[in-house]
């Protein structure tokens, strides 16, 4: 015995998640370069979750890509492996500490490209620039991503700013925490990449990626409660079809998010604060 005590933890690594238990040994396949992501959460059993069921959970148990979990807790301080402290200055609540989330991003950071364009650290953070389809284009086409799940009133400072960690919003509204944010980040990225949906076509006309919001969608029977089905989309005429949604895409964006049409004409050479009728 040499009375300094126990040796300090470095922290519990999932190796990777699966939508259905398994030991280490008897990981499924991976696909050679396959998108991966690694989470920095104080809740490591909150994944796979919704990622594990449905398509998103077949891409994952065919390797096409992969999630890591890594516990903060473990890179916690003293016998209760404290992670947070009340905020400096006063105030409500407890704030996540500089030196516990450092080295948690450091055991995060192994393996990983060091250059932020291929390998984005992100911290799903209310206060961050708002998460769009754009952005999870940008990051489908990454390597992979580091999400830090925040937890009480947020995360010291000093930690964000030395390992340039990127802040994203998923809206204007505040959760308890960030696993629910990461999730859906990841949702939206990893649909993105190929084979994931098994249909390309289906991510080129939904929402958001033309700059519209999607058209309406409908299906059989042709009347339902008195509503039938718009005659031209029973007509078999492709154009007149293609026009149609197009123009339904349009009004459904100037009617609920001007904020998107003005982008979409601005995008366009058009007068972004035009009214024009549709």
């Amino acid at each position: 015995m040499t009375g300094e005590g126990p040796a300090r933890s470095h922290g519990r690594l999932t190796i990777s998640a699966s939508a259905k238990p398994r030991s280490l040994m008897d990981e499924p396949p991976r696909v050679r370069g396959a998108w991966r992501a690694k989470i920095i959460t104080l809740f490591p059993e909150a994944f796979p979750g919704t990622l594990g069921l449905s398509l998103t959970g077949r891409a994952l148990e065919l390797g096409l890509w992969a999630i890591e979990t890594i516990d903060l807790r473990g890179f916690g301080e003293g016998r209760h492996r404290n992670v947070d402290d009340t905020p400096a200055g006063g105030g409500a609540g407890m704030v996540l500490r500089a030196d516990v989330l450092d080295r948690a991003l450091l055991a995060a950071a192994e393996g990983t490209p060091p250059d932020r364009a291929a390998w984005p650290v992100i911290a799903l953070s209310p206060r961050g620039r708002r998460f769009d389809q754009a952005a999870a284009r940008r990051l489908a086409g990454c390597a992979g991503v580091t999400l830090v799940c925040g937890r009480f009133e947020g995360i010291d400072q000093r930690v964000l700013d030395h390992h340039a960690i990127e802040e994203l919003s998923l809206g204007d509204f505040v959760l308890t925490g960030g696993e629910i944010a990461a999730q859906a980040l990841i949702d939206a990225t990893v649909r993105l990449i190929p084979r994931v949906l098994g249909n390309q076509a289906s991510t080129e006309e939904e929402s958001f990626s033309a700059g519209l919001l999607e058209f309406p969608q409908y299906t059989k029977p042709a009347v339902w409660n008195g509503r039938a089905i718009p005659e031209v989309l029973l007509s078999g005429h492709h154009a007149r079809i293609a026009d149609w949604r197009r123009d339904m895409a349009e009004r459904l964006t100037k009617e609920r998010r001007p904020d998107l049409w003005r982008a979409y004409r601005a995008a366009r050479d058009g007068d972004p604060v035009e009214d024009r009728e549709l």
